[in-house]
């Protein structure tokens, strides 16, 4: 008898529903091979859903996805929206959405693969990067309070806050990653400056002393961000907090080639959020020339997290490594002058490796 694979998508905005289609489409192709079967539910957020419902976050998009096993977003953001009040940004509904479903640990895988897009580093270099950073997601300087404006605008202000509690929960799923991994953890912190790093990092080496087996190095996020760059083969699994980690990722982004190859899945709650690292990219909207490999991706990571479906992950993967090995490229990834794979074509193209 067939499994079936339930979940709710969010195409969102701009390229955000060629790619989640393009998913679904692998996701279906992948279901024939492995014996399952998707049902995809289709709900609204961010701009799209400011421009049906006047809210980026409607009550419908809530209700679905708290009854969900699974979420899976293509992109948010659409600047028809800019200058507006937060309760009228794209954005603001996908923060909701981390928020509503109990989100606290964002997890972006980063692997080379051999020939896929430029890198301002040597290859030898870059095809040693296989790493995944773990970022926490819902405190830190993002959701700190107080924070604001003085009445005259001519001073503002935030706070870094986090408990024990919060980097404790992150620090035992950091562990546990790299357990399954390389057995290497390194934690990312200010604690030569920040308070808040410093109990970051106390609380990193308390947990420690439970995983035995992994070993545990710190690192200044300044010094990270370089020795990403220098050594990037020398990381395993990068643990860290909000506003680092939303950095680092991004920087991450170079050795990979382009932030379109890069899945990410924000769990912790009882539903995981699967959705690709690149933004809506409206100026690529409707010309099918988004990269699909990054939703793909999120969609085999939602696979293996959500679902007990670990070896249709693990082909989705060697399928889309095949067609990035074997080209044409989509437009982010391929140099000047060679042909390009459209969205539908790369998708069709790792369709014919699984």
């Amino acid at each position: 008898m067939q499994s079936i694979v339930k979940l709710i998508c969010l195409p969102g905005d701009g390229i955000g529903p060629e790619v989640t289609r393009a998913a679904l489409a692998v996701l279906e192709a992948a279901g024939r091979r492995f014996d399952f079967t998707i049902e995809a539910e289709e709900e609204l957020i961010g701009g799209a859903a400011l421009r049906a419902t006047g809210e980026p976050l409607p009550a419908a998009t809530r209700a679905a996805v708290t009854q969900a096993k699974a979420v899976l977003l293509g992109a948010v953001g659409d600047p028809a929206f800019d200058g507006e009040p937060p309760e009228r940004k794209p954005e603001t509904g996908l923060l909701a959405l981390r928020k509503l479903l109990g989100c606290w640990a964002n997890v972006r895988p980063v692997r080379r693969v051999a020939g896929a897009g430029t890198t301002p580093l040597r290859e030898e270099i870059a095809a040693r990067t296989d790493l995944v950073v773990v970022r926490e997601l819902t405190g830190g300087l993002y959701f700190g309070e107080p924070r604001g404006f003085a009445p005259d605008h001519t001073e503002a202000h935030n706070t870094m806050r986090y408990s024990a509690g919060e980097i404790e929960r992150l620090a035992r799923f950091a562990f546990k990653l790299a357990r399954e991994r390389n057995d290497h953890l390194t934690s990312v912190d200010k604690a030569n400056v920040l308070e808040v790093s410093q109990l970051w990092r106390s609380v990193f080496v308390r947990v420690a002393r439970e995983f035995p087996d992994v070993r545990l190095d710190h690192l200044y996020v300044d010094n990270a961000a370089m020795q990403l760059m220098l050594r990037p083969g020398s990381f395993d699994v990068i643990a860290t907090g909000n506003l680092f980690g939303d950095i680092l990722s991004d920087e991450a982004a170079v050795l990979a080639g382009s932030l379109g190859l890069l899945p990410s899945a924000s769990l912790g709650g009882a539903v995981g959020l699967y959705e690709p690292v690149h933004g809506s990219a409206p100026d690529l909207a409707g010309k099918d020339r988004a990269n699909p490999a990054g939703a793909i991706l999120s969609a085999a990571m939602m696979l293996r997290h959500s679902f007990p479906h670990e070896e249709a992950a693990a082909a989705i993967e060697s399928a889309v490594d095949a067609a990035l090995r074997r080209g044409p490229l989509p437009a982010d990834l391929a140099v000047s002058g060679a042909p390009v794979a459209s969205t539908a074509a790369f998708t069709a193209a790792v369709i014919a490796g699984l």
